[in-house]
């Protein structure tokens, strides 16, 4: 009777363990929403110019070391990098990396607080800010990093198809939501910095560019990079 009771147990355990692997994969997200929605190659969407603002190649935003971005090359599919002069003389650096499968978290090397850390900076989390831009707002989150004598306010933020969160809860409930419909995510991580002791200043810089940038990307794509 014992041994009845152990072989039933052990179909019982096994159809349980088979179950739990057909459900897995069933739920596995097949549908990758860069293949049906417009291409995104960054070097043709951002534009050089707009809005009092002009790409200077001779600025260049801080990159990871070699290791960390050899980890970035692997999970995302493109990167830009550029700084931006306006007719004031002031100075916003811009880095975008964008990648086909958003719905993992490999993609979290290139998060502002592990590439400054990685390059020798102290990183202080500042808070949380929203800009106002034409038909929303961007909730964006603020750091601080210092090296030496040097320091850079940051604002970043990042999309999963036309939503803009940030790292963290809210991001993983969005992962979730598109797993759940079978869909895999692309989406960016989007970073803006200014070299600058003074946080409000480069916010109202930083808010002053995003707009200005939003406003120059082609309407099609705006929710992609800023979300809607």
């Amino acid at each position: 009777m014992a041994m009845k009771k152990g072989m039933v147990g052990l179909v019982l355990a096994s159809a349980c363990m088979l179950g739990a692997a057909y459900l897995s994969e069933a739920l596995r997200p097949t549908q990758s929403l860069a293949d049906v929605r417009p291409a995104i190659v960054l070097e043709q969407l951002v534009p050089m110019e707009f809005g009092g603002w002009k790409a200077e190649p001779s600025l260049t935003p801080l990159l990871p070391d070699p290791s960390v971005q050899r980890v970035i090359e692997s999970a995302y599919s493109q990167t830009l990098a550029r700084g931006y002069v306006n007719d004031k003389g002031q100075v916003v650096m811009l880095t975008i990396a964008y990648g086909k499968d958003q719905n993992s978290e490999s993609t979290a090397a290139h998060r502002p607080e592990f590439c400054y850390t990685g390059q020798g900076f102290t990183v202080h989390e500042l808070g949380v800010h929203q800009a106002q831009l034409a038909g929303h707002a961007l909730t964006m989150r603020q750091l601080v990093g210092t090296r030496d004598n040097y320091t850079e306010q940051i604002s970043y933020w990042v999309t999963l198809d036309d939503q803009a969160t940030l790292p963290g809860l809210g991001r993983k409930i969005a992962q979730l939501r598109y797993g759940l419909q079978g869909q895999i995510a692309d989406g960016m991580l989007v970073r803006v910095s200014t070299a600058s002791r003074d946080p409000k200043l480069s916010e109202q810089l930083h808010d002053a560019f995003i707009r200005d940038l939003e406003q120059q990307m082609p309407p099609g794509f705006r929710p992609r990079f800023f979300g809607s």
